[in-house]
């Protein structure tokens, strides 16, 4: 698959998220965090937080990055690198574009970081 539309630009708010169920290209359904983070740029990363597999999209936006509402782990959201504790594991990060007013993200074009 190629990008997907995820919502509109003036959907979310900075400091927003929004969660969606994409198909990435082997019909696999995926868990994506779409984050509007306070500067106003967009990202895309794993919905489940690699802690305790609950939805990041519920938890708090800070500056750039995201923390999981339940144990209180954090992601940056450039990255998928955990920031604190108890998380120790990256989650996936995807490739955002913007086009017009449309928000896009590519499940297939996932960002790896060495």
């Amino acid at each position: 698959m190629s990008s997907q539309l995820v919502c509109k630009v003036s959907d979310l708010e900075a400091g927003e998220t929004l969660k969606v169920e994409l198909d990435n290209k082997d019909g696999k359904e995926i868990e994506v965090a779409v984050v509007r983070d306070e500067e106003g740029e967009y990202h895309a990363i794993s919905d489940i937080c690699s802690h305790g597999a609950v939805s990041l999209s519920d938890g708090e936006v800070e500056g750039c990055l995201i923390e999981c509402w339940l144990h209180g782990s954090q992601f940056d959201l450039k990255t998928g690198q955990p920031l604190q504790l108890p998380a120790t594991r990256p989650v996936p990060v995807y490739t955002v574009s913007i086009e017009g007013d449309d928000v896009f993200v590519d499940v297939d074009a996932q960002k790896s970081f060495n």
